[in-house]
């Protein structure tokens, strides 16, 4: 495990020269596949070294996010050509992938919090130092404080439980905690980080503001980190869990068919992916808190998923952004006349957002869905407007932005840079590859 954080690590001189923007990205990449093939096909720990090491459920995220930073630098073009401070940018997110790699490698639930919290700082420092408007000061101000409040009873927890018994994630099956107090401020912090609906505030605020890597990190990863924090510490509060569940599965699954309705009237084309990010993360919440086989491996392959998904759609909601200079859906029709290349991709990605086969949302979504079915059978009713809703506001976006006449002050057409399309492919062609080899997502457990 530390061969690859000294890799990470040795990159960081690399940043200051400004001709090697291109060389930190390519070596992000091939870091990736060398991380590839060190691939661990099961649940127990493998790799460890002091307090790291990782299974399969650590194995993947880890995976994606190497793979969601290189291609950051990617869709970033513009921080480099304009001379935006690249070398400070991409220190700063070779610094963001240290901490989620040692977030999601460490054995310690202290380190885990460690890192979980250092993470917050790359992405503040993202959002304020190249984002687009001047709310962006506000967008990091909510940022900072949703997560900081939700993150100091989780500390007090550890610590508690630092006195009690092992911080060490392997242990966490022999232990059991039924103190509803620690129960709740364990989970806290993951709530408003995957986020559940009513403390999703922060997320489209932040989206919006933050420039393109800033949403692909946050889509991509940050809200990953929640997830992949509950089903870790599940395990601790597993008895008290039955019991108090069923108020985390309403609140996601109503909070997701709201929010599916609040996408229907967005105008801002960033805004409307941010908000299907938080109807995708409810059910994912509660899947994940049915505590069955079929929730967990969903959530984790739903994670993932979600992860490439909605990661694409920030980088074609940019490239329409470039171009038009206006992330309005209102400027944005009619982009078919001029940018006919692009409307495959926004066919693709979209299509996978709605969970359309093969992408590997289909295979999240239905073992999702029959997870929480086994659970209770009443909340069919739920789960039909989201899945249906879904597919309405992902049409929306479609057709919206494709079909119609387009802006009457856009003046010529473009089509794109083999970058773009490249980038665009590199989020797909995985989404939609890993159904092939989908006992990887299922299997962990």
């Amino acid at each position: 495990m530390l061969k690859f954080l000294m890799f990470i690590g040795f990159l960081i001189p690399l940043c200051f020269n400004k001709k090697n923007f291109w060389v930190v990205q390519n070596l992000l990449l091939m870091l990736t596949f060398f991380f590839m093939l060190h691939i661990v096909n099961t649940s127990l720990y493998e790799y460890i070294s002091y307090f790291f090491g990782m299974d399969l459920l650590s194995y993947g995220l880890i995976l994606l996010s190497l793979w969601i930073i290189s291609l950051m630098i990617m869709a970033s073009e513009s921080v480099y050509k304009n001379g935006y401070l690249s070398g400070f940018f991409l220190m700063n997110i070779i610094f963001l992938l240290m901490m989620l790699y040692l977030s999601f490698s460490s054995l310690s639930l202290f380190g885990f919090y460690l890192f979980f919290e250092s993470s917050l700082i790359p992405t503040l420092i993202l959002i304020l130092g190249w984002g687009y408007q001047p709310e962006r000061l506000q967008a990091g101000i909510y940022l900072l404080f949703y997560t900081l409040f939700a993150s100091l009873p989780m500390l007090i927890a550890i610590m508690f439980m630092g006195n009690e018994s092992s911080l060490y994630m392997y242990m966490f099956s022999n232990y059991e905690f039924l103190n509803w107090i620690f129960y709740l401020s364990m989970i806290f912090a993951f709530l408003v980080k995957m986020p559940m609906f009513l403390v999703h505030l922060w997320l489209p605020k932040a989206h919006v503001e933050a420039p393109v890597s800033g949403s692909m990190i946050l889509a991509g990863i940050l809200l990953k980190l929640g997830g992949y924090g509950l089903l870790r510490v599940i395990l601790l509060i597993s008895h008290i869990s039955l019991v108090l569940s069923i108020i985390w599965i309403i609140i996601s699954l109503f909070g997701g068919f709201i929010v599916s309705m609040i996408c229907l009237r967005q105008v801002d084309l960033k805004s409307l992916i941010a908000y299907s990010s938080v109807a995708h993360m409810g059910i994912v919440l509660a899947g994940l808190m049915t505590l069955s086989s079929w929730g967990w491996s969903g959530s984790y392959s739903m994670m993932i998923a979600h992860g490439l998904c909605s990661s694409g759609l920030f980088c074609l909601a940019n490239i329409s952004y470039e171009r038009m200079g206006s992330r309005s859906l209102f400027i944005n029709k009619g982009m078919l006349n001029l940018m006919p290349s692009l409307c495959l991709w926004w066919f693709l990605l979209v299509s996978s957002n709605m969970a359309a086969p093969p992408s590997l949302n289909l295979l999240g979504e239905i073992s999702l869905i029959n997870s929480i079915l086994g659970w209770s059978i009443d909340l069919m009713y739920l789960l039909m407007l989201i899945s249906f809703f879904s597919a309405v506001y992902s049409l929306y976006l479609y057709s919206y932005s494709q079909h119609g006449k387009f802006y009457a002050g856009m003046y010529s057409s473009f089509n794109g840079y083999n970058r773009e399309f490249l980038l665009l492919f590199l989020h797909w062609f995985p989404l939609n590859m890993l159904i092939l080899k989908s006992e990887i997502c299922m299997l962990w457990l």
